[in-house]
């Protein structure tokens, strides 16, 4: 799957999370933009790990603040 592709499966895995229905960016932050606490990121990275069959170590979910972060570090965790 290709950059674009990944992208947009991403934001629409966001939606349901998205509570304040802001606009997703290259540069929204979780904590920051969407105001996620640690309970809700634990959610999503769930949901982003059973949709793209990944793992996502807590190492990597520490670096990770933005949509285009995410997207970079999933694309690139597809191999």
């Amino acid at each position: 799957m290709d950059r674009a592709a990944t992208a947009n499966r991403i934001a629409e895995l966001i939606e349901p999370f998205n509570k304040k229905g802001i606009a997703i960016a290259e540069d929204t932050t979780f904590a920051g933009d969407l105001e996620w606490d640690s309970l809700t990121v634990m959610d999503f990275v769930a949901a982003i790990e059973d949709e793209f069959d990944i793992i996502i170590t807590m190492n990597q979910q520490a670096e990770i603040e933005t949509y285009g972060q995410l997207i970079d570090a999933v694309t690139k965790l597809q191999g």
